[in-house]
């Protein structure tokens, strides 16, 4: 049996593997990260669920004795945001409304189907307040710091901050984010790592602290495609529906030449262009022109609002119209505010034309994906942003801008690394699919991993 430092940084299947040939002890690494996690000053974990991450533990190794693994991720640790319900522990939402709350009675449906899977859950993790910034900044918890930075504090991402962070910072192979205009694929692209967006509905979000009940949904952040795959399976409860690896030669990307590939940073460019290039040389057919719904998306966003901007007030009107509003991240309340001027007439539109435009994309991609940069830029240092309210938003915006749109047509995204950029960050490529096509992109995903990252040309 290994030294458990050795697997740090491993993949969720490399260790999950491991610890079934009987090479790797779920009880020593489960210590060994927890360790790590207390020994942190950056304040990526909220709340750290040791007892429970040991209890967890040691009845994997039991079962792994015995050769009677309960998934290929048993005994394999797993971080929540702080937004999804962890039986006996608070449910805070990085917020400090909810700093002393009651503790959830029961885990989340996504949290009870992780422990029947056998995953040992270390704890929940940091985000924006109510999980509603591209940044991630937080005055209550503080600001995760991001793992990749090498001259001063950058960006995590948000909102899954804390998830982004997580799994950067090997502090857990798979952490789990939620996703309503980009929360797990920007904290994926910041942090250089691996994050999937589901389809709306696809993953329970019961038990799941809602911002926009119509475009909230859940997805891992994790190393690689393959453990976003098992992280999916395993939140499902899936016992099936295995997702093969595609024919990088009879896939289709599409590059839309709308809105997406404006004002990039030139290494985002650079690395897109770049990323494409291998593509092709590799046999995927790639093509590129205007999508006319994109360019929609956007302009019906900067004339009516948006539905989560809508959804948001909905969900937080009490507090921010009330004597809690003090209490509550202005940069937050500030976006919070926009949802009250939208109109039961502006958001019924809304939500009919993104009806329409769905079906309209579908057909038009007739069986292609999408590509595009996961970000217009790298992760931005922080204190300009702590110190200028109007920079702040002017840059969430951008930072959102190629995201949020994916969950206005409700596309589900894969964002994997492609490269660095300014300051040596991460850049990030986003393959994206029609809703519900999710299978599909994940085996797209799987075969066009290497080619995305460089490893294989």
């Amino acid at each position: 049996m290994k030294e458990p430092q050795s697997y740090i940084g491993a993949t969720a299947a490399t260790l999950g593997r491991a610890i079934a040939a009987g090479d790797l002890d779920p009880v020593s690494f489960a210590e060994c990260l927890l360790e790590r996690i207390e020994a942190q000053t950056s304040p990526i974990f909220l709340t750290v669920t040791r007892d429970r991450a040991l209890a967890e533990a040691t009845a994997a190794r039991d079962r792994a004795k015995t050769g009677r693994m309960l998934s290929p991720l048993d005994g394999v640790p797993i971080a929540w945001k702080d937004l999804i319900d962890m039986a006996g522990e608070t449910t805070t939402a990085a917020s400090d409304l909810f700093r002393d709350a009651a503790p959830a009675g029961t885990d989340a449906p996504i949290v009870a189907n992780a422990a029947a899977a056998g995953m040992v859950s270390l704890g929940k993790l940091n985000l924006t307040e109510f999980a509603y910034s591209g940044i991630g900044l937080n005055p209550h918890y503080g600001t995760p710091l991001n793992p990749r930075s090498t001259d001063g504090p950058r960006s995590p991402g948000g909102s899954s901050s804390g998830s982004g962070a997580a799994v950067a910072g090997d502090l857990a192979p798979i952490a789990i984010g939620t996703d309503t205009g980009g929360s797990v694929r920007i904290p994926a692209a910041f942090n250089g790592v691996t994050g999937y967006k589901s389809s709306e509905g696809r993953i329970d979000a019961t038990g799941v602290f809602a911002l926009s009940k119509t475009l909230d949904t859940v997805g891992p952040l994790a190393q690689t495609v393959e453990d976003c795959i098992l992280a999916d399976a395993v939140m499902r409860g899936a016992v099936g529906g295995i997702i093969r690896r595609a024919d990088p030669k009879a896939l289709r990307v599409f590059v839309t030449e709308s809105v997406v590939l404006d004002a990039l940073e030139p290494e985002v460019a650079s690395n897109f262009e770049a990323t494409l290039a291998r593509l092709e040389k590799a046999g995927v057919a790639v093509s590129r022109g205007p999508l006319p719904e994109f360019a929609e998306a956007a302009a019906l966003a900067g004339e009516i609002g948006t539905i989560t901007a809508a959804e948001a007030y909905f969900e937080h009107a009490a507090r921010v119209d009330g004597p809690d509003r003090d209490r509550i991240d202005r940069r937050v309340v500030a976006r919070i505010d926009i949802g009250k001027a939208i109109s039961a007439a502006g958001l019924i539109r809304l939500q009919r034309a993104r009806m329409a435009v769905m079906q309209s994309l579908e057909a038009k991609l007739d069986g292609a994906l999408i590509a595009m940069p996961t970000a217009p830029h790298v992760a931005p240092l922080t204190a300009p942003l702590e110190a200028d309210d109007a920079l702040f938003h002017k840059v969430n915006l951008m930072t959102l801008r190629n995201t949020a749109i994916g969950n206005f047509l409700n596309l589900p995204g894969v964002a994997i690394p492609n490269g660095t950029g300014d300051g040596g960050m991460p850049t990030s490529f986003l393959l994206s699919a029609p809703a519900n096509h999710d299978e599909r992109l994940l085996g797209a995903a799987l075969a066009l991993e290497g080619l995305i990252r460089g490893d294989a040309a």
